[in-house]
């Protein structure tokens, strides 16, 4: 979550097509509870249960949509859990089965346009298709994301959080084709009597977020709320309807087939897909292995301006994230193969490309009756994990201590450790694959969170890396929790695929306190041959991200230092002003890192001085490119974005870029 003010970022103006909606009636399913009888329009609505008599027991907090349930069924079931608080402990995954969804008719007019799919997606909602393919899985009509509307005023004028997306964290899309035709969803009216409001129109303006042009999807969000796997047969908008704020994101192995619009997002990583285009973004737009992707242009130009993208030709390792999926009637769980400079998408569930799984070697467990010591049984008696939606408060971690062990999460499941233990420990094993999940620090301080690879690991696999995707940790938020590492790599090989660790800024119980919610660091690397592509890392106290092994590689970082920190003495690394963000240990000599941004907003009126964002060793083996440190707010600030290198962006607004480093 960051803050700018409107001048730092002008929003766009508003578009001209406005549709009003009808006030949503109140309408939440219970928390556990899967659809079960939603009032519309007077008549009772029975959802398709999440268990059938041939399916796998994905427990009530899945809901599985067939295509002949028609699509006002399908909208009140996302309206039944679109407005989760932002630290509920509610967890959904809604996933269709393979067919087509609405009807296209209609499509150049999404305000009359009859019978579509338009769901909005909330907070710990995983919404994917169960195809091989996203376009055995195709929708018309809309699963979107939106911003927060306006309370106080115009959207365009700034105040309060109108039109944001800061916030817009925990959802994620997967495995569809979608053919946009968005409009609002019902109650989404815009807020009466906060824009020009008159004697003659006492409402004012209404503002609904949801609308959207003809052939256009809008995934308003920031950070942990991928897209993978998607096909979008039109344009795509990243950010809010009135260009609200936004600080994402992540998007993989997807086609856009016409525009993407990045707009207000500040940064955002892209990874092995196909566009049509891209427009806008703010500080850190990177690509690797996109097809379409517009050129490099990072860095300040000879006309004054400073470009924000960096693009790669391939992505250096890569692996897409396991998903589930339907073979027939039969559930099964893809695992892709990890690939190595790849570019493009692939689609594929060719034995050549990954490993098909069948659902009867998972356990499937259940937050409701599930513990540490039933998951790591059946994992001894060589079964994959599959987590349900839920929260799993445990003992005890979650041993990994079979290679190739698959732990898949549905619907954001969370793990909270409850004595100061791990969440889960990876042996001294290859090839494990950890995907899906959210780790909650405790109220005992843990040592570490999640740990891959005990000190000193030497098994370890170059073609088969134990690979993290989608794995996102709290220290506070929900409740104040402590942790001083949340995630620690010490086994060499090893992928991490999109990993938010989040110390929270705001949240709840004294959560975004100097002292209520403690974390050293988000990330330490000991292991050698370690990639991270999408890596986010906010908040932490001390060096947000330690790398002490060699040949590290990393694309797109994105950090904020931490907001409430109380005066400069209580922040000092040694005699050093500061902790960099991103520290690189002083014995490596190769280390590669592509696309990284660092933030500050110290919020405490105190002149807070970062010495760097980034701090590295210099020698042959180590490079940089587009870096960019950034004073969003607040005082003091960061005096050079790497080591010696870079402007000073203290006391007000500004930005650094430095486009490689050293220098050649």
């Amino acid at each position: 979550m960051t803050h700018r003010t409107r001048a730092q970022h002008p929003p766009a103006r508003p578009v001209a097509s406005i549709v009003a909606r009808p006030d949503r009636r109140a309408r939440r399913l219970g928390a556990g509870a899967a659809i079960a009888a939603l009032a519309l329009g007077g008549a009772a609505i029975t959802a398709t249960p999440a268990v059938a008599a041939d399916e796998p027991d994905f427990g009530p907090n899945v809901v599985v949509l067939d295509p002949s349930m028609p699509t006002d069924e399908i909208n009140a079931i996302f309206a039944a859990i679109d407005d989760e608080p932002e630290f509920s402990q509610n967890r959904h995954a809604v996933l269709f089965k393979p067919g087509v969804y609405g009807s296209a008719e209609g499509a150049a007019d999404p305000a009359t346009a009859p019978d579509i799919v338009n769901g909005q997606v909330g907070y710990y909602t995983q919404v994917s298709g169960l195809g091989a393919s996203p376009d055995d899985v195709v929708i018309n009509g809309a699963i979107h994301a939106e911003g927060r509307p306006p309370a106080t005023s115009c959207p365009w004028d700034g105040g309060g959080e109108a039109d944001t997306a800061l916030t817009n964290f925990w959802r994620s899309l997967s495995n569809v084709s979608i053919n946009p035709i968005q409009r609002p969803v019902e109650g989404d009216t815009g807020v009466y009597g906060v824009c020009f409001p008159s004697a003659e129109n006492p409402a004012g303006i209404m503002l609904p977020e949801g609308v959207a042009d003809p052939g256009q999807l809008r995934w308003a969000v920031s950070q942990a709320a991928p897209m993978r796997r998607v096909h979008i047969q039109g344009n795509l908008t990243l950010m809010p309807r009135f260009g609200g704020y936004s600080s994402g994101g992540y998007l993989a192995d997807s086609v856009i087939d016409g525009q993407v619009v990045s707009g207000s997002q500040q940064q955002w990583y892209t990874r092995d897909s196909s566009v049509g285009s891209w427009n806008g973004g703010v500080w850190n737009m990177v690509f690797s292995g996109v097809q379409g992707a517009p050129a490099t242009d990072f860095g300040p130009h000879a006309d004054g301006t400073v470009g924000n993208k960096t693009t790669l030709a391939t992505t250096p390792l890569s692996r897409p994230a396991p998903f589930l999926y339907l073979d027939g009637d039969a559930y099964e769980v893809f695992v892709p193969n990890a690939r190595t400079e790849s570019a493009g998408v692939d689609w594929s569930t060719d034995a050549s490309v990954g490993t098909s799984i069948p659902i009867g070697d998972f356990y499937i467990a259940h937050a409701d009756r599930d513990t540490a010591t039933s998951i790591n049984r059946a994992i001894s008696q060589k079964q994959h994990v599959l987590l349900t939606p839920g929260v799993y408060r445990l003992d005890k971690p979650i041993n990994v201590k079979r290679a190739d062990t698959v732990v898949l999460g549905l619907g954001y499941a969370s793990l909270t450790p409850t004595k100061g233990n791990a969440a889960i420990e990876v042996a001294d094993v290859p090839g494990v694959k950890i995907a899906g999940i959210t780790v909650d620090a405790g109220l005992v301080e843990s040592d570490v969170l999640v740990k891959v690879g005990p000190k000193g690991a030497k098994k370890s696999d170059p073609s088969d890396p134990t690979t993290l995707s989608d794995v996102f940790i709290r220290v506070g938020g929900p409740w104040a929790g402590d942790a001083v590492t949340s995630i620690e790599v010490n086994s060499d090989d090893v992928l991490l695929d999109h990993i938010w660790a989040w110390r929270g800024d705001h949240g709840l119980d004294g959560s975004g306190t100097w002292t209520g919610s403690t974390g050293a660091h988000g990330l330490i690397v000991n292991g050698d041959d370690v990639t991270a592509t999408g890596l986010f890392v906010e908040h932490y106290q001390q060096n947000q991200v330690i790398w002490n092994g060699e040949r590290g590689r990393t694309v797109f970082y994105q950090s904020e230092i931490p907001y409430e920190v109380p005066s400069q003495a209580e922040w000092m690394d040694g005699d050093r002003l500061g902790y960099s963000s991103y520290r690189v240990a002083d014995g490596v000599t190769e280390h590669h890192a592509t696309g990284m941004g660092v933030y500050s907003f110290f919020n405490q009126g105190q002149d807070i001085r970062a010495a760097s964002g980034i701090q590295t060793p210099v020698g042959p083996g180590i490079r940089f490119e587009s870096l960019i440190s950034v004073f969003l707010s607040g005082s003091g600030g960061i005096e050079h974005t790497i080591n010696d290198t870079g402007a000073p962006v203290v006391g007000g607004f500004g930005t650094s870029p430095v486009v490689s480093y050293p220098t050649p």
